[in-house]
């Protein structure tokens, strides 16, 4: 009896563990699965010209909108220097005004020769070198303005301070990277899809992309929409990071998908899986 038992028993774990085998590696042959990861837009901020750093506005993780001021530079020499390309224009305005005044009623005379043609040509030499003096002053000052305008540092776009690299007080040179910043849009996935599923997918074709991460108030994986914005026309090799039961030698063929209902929780490098309806693709096609 025992033994009838024990092998009603092993039969049925056998019979389990079969069903259990080909529903795992039963596929549904209209949906295509893709891996790939989150891919953001990261910006280094800099100033252009160098100084010491007087105020800075933001910490790592904090949020920014689109031209909000970062930071700031001691900007005290830069607003000298402006003021003083500002004189310079208004010296030279004045010398400018001046000639040509000289030059409108002097050159009149040297048609009945009361001025020498000579005086008339110092005359109109004199005007035309201040009027390009006035110029040159008019293009330090632009100069000086843009300098003064270079000590502060705005948000190109809305965006996550990345990492917060100095401090106020720190002395830094032009291009010297003060913060980087992650832009919230656009925000895509980097996927490859192998060359005979190359044809069931097309451009703006919606997906669905499923993190690894299950939300706590839905108990599922976190999901959002997308769709196909890009399919590189050259062939590639697998590269090591895909994850994929075929070769790593096989070809495959970039793609890059777009995620449209983007929230704070999608992190750049985080792995991803994309779902593609093909029977809706096959549909459309009908």
């Amino acid at each position: 009896m025992k033994k009838k038992i024990i092998i009603l028993v092993l039969i049925l774990l056998i019979i389990g563990i079969a069903v259990f085998a080909l529903t795992r590696n039963k596929e549904n042959p209209n949906e295509l699965t893709l891996y790939g990861n989150i891919e953001i837009r990261q910006v280094d901020l800099s100033f252009q010209v160098g100084g010491i750093i007087e105020k800075m506005f933001k910490e790592e993780g904090d949020s920014v909108e689109k031209d909000e001021l970062l930071a700031i530079l001691d900007s005290r020499d830069y607003k000298s220097n402006l003021e003083k390309a500002e004189a310079e224009v208004e010296k030279t305005l004045a010398l400018k005004n001046d000639s040509e005044e000289k030059f409108n009623r002097n050159a009149p005379l040297v048609e009945d020769d009361t001025i020498s043609k000579q005086e008339y040509d110092t005359l109109k030499n004199t005007r035309d070198k201040s009027a390009a003096d006035y110029d040159s002053a008019v293009a330090a000052k632009n100069y000086a303005q843009n300098q003064l305008d270079y000590t502060k540092i705005y948000a190109p776009d809305d965006g996550i301070v990345m990492v917060r690299v100095q401090e106020p007080g720190a002395t830094v040179n032009k291009g010297q990277i003060v913060y980087s910043i992650s832009k919230n849009k656009p925000v895509w996935v980097r996927a490859y899809v192998n060359e005979t599923d190359l044809g069931n997918i097309k451009y703006g074709q919606m997906v669905k992309v499923n993190t690894d991460t299950v939300n706590p108030n839905t108990g599922e994986l976190r999901t959002y929409q997308g769709q196909i914005g890009f399919i590189s026309p050259v062939a590639e090799f697998t590269p090591k990071t895909v994850q994929s039961t075929d070769l790593r030698t096989d070809l495959v063929y970039r793609i890059r998908v777009y995620i449209d209902d983007i929230d704070e929780y999608l992190r750049q490098g985080m792995p991803v899986t994309i779902k593609v309806d093909l029977s809706s693709n096959a549909d459309s096609q009908d």
